[in-house]
C-alpha cells in the first residue's frame, strides 16, 4: 500500500519549512503521496496570501511556486468530481468546511481505491473528522 493522503497544511508546513516540516517528512519518505488537486490552489493561495502581508519575500514566493509546480509530478491527485459531493459521508461530530470536507471525501476515495496508511493535516480539527470517518490518522 504504503499510500498517504497529505492535506494543504501539512504540504505547506513542508514547503515553506515551518517548524512541523521535519515530523511530517518523516512520514512522507517513500510514500505514494496522494491529494485532491484542491491541494494545488490553496497551496498557491497561501502563497499569494503570504506574500501580499509580507510574511515571505518575493524571491521565496517564486522558490515556493516553482516547487508546487515540480511537487505535482510527485502526488497522486485525484480531481474533485460530482461523484465525491452527494455521499452523505459526515464525521459524526463535526462540520468541517467545504474546503477540508473536499480533502475528507478524497481522502476516503483513496482509501475505497487501493488505501492509505495515513491522513496526514496538521489542523486538529481535520485530524478528528478524519477519526470520525475512519480514515487512518497516526
Amino acid at each position: 500500500m504504503n499510500r498517504v493522503y497529505l492535506d494543504t497544511s501539512a504540504y505547506l508546513a513542508v514547503l515553506l519549512g515551518e517548524k512541523q516540516a521535519a515530523s511530517v517528512t518523516k512520514k512522507l519518505s517513500n510514500r505514494v503521496l496522494c491529494s485532491s488537486t484542491l491541494l494545488l490552489i490553496e497551496a498557491e493561495r497561501n502563497l499569494v496570501h503570504l506574500v501580499r502581508l509580507e510574511k515571505i519575500s518575493t524571491l521565496d514566493f517564486e522558490s515556493a511556486y516553482t516547487q508546487i509546480r515540480k511537487d505535482q509530478e510527485a502526488f497522486l491527485l485525484r480531481d474533485f468530481t460530482p461523484d465525491l459531493c452527494l455521499t452523505r459521508h459526515f464525521p459524526l461530530i463535526r462540520t468541517p468546511k467545504s474546503a477540508d470536507m473536499v480533502h475528507l471525501r478524497t481522502a476516503q476515495w483513496f482509501m475505497k481505491n487501493g488505501g492509505l496508511e495515513e491522513f496526514i493535516s496538521l489542523d486538529e480539527n481535520q485530524l478528528q473528522a478524519a477519526r470520525e470517518l475512519g480514515l487512518p490518522v497516526n
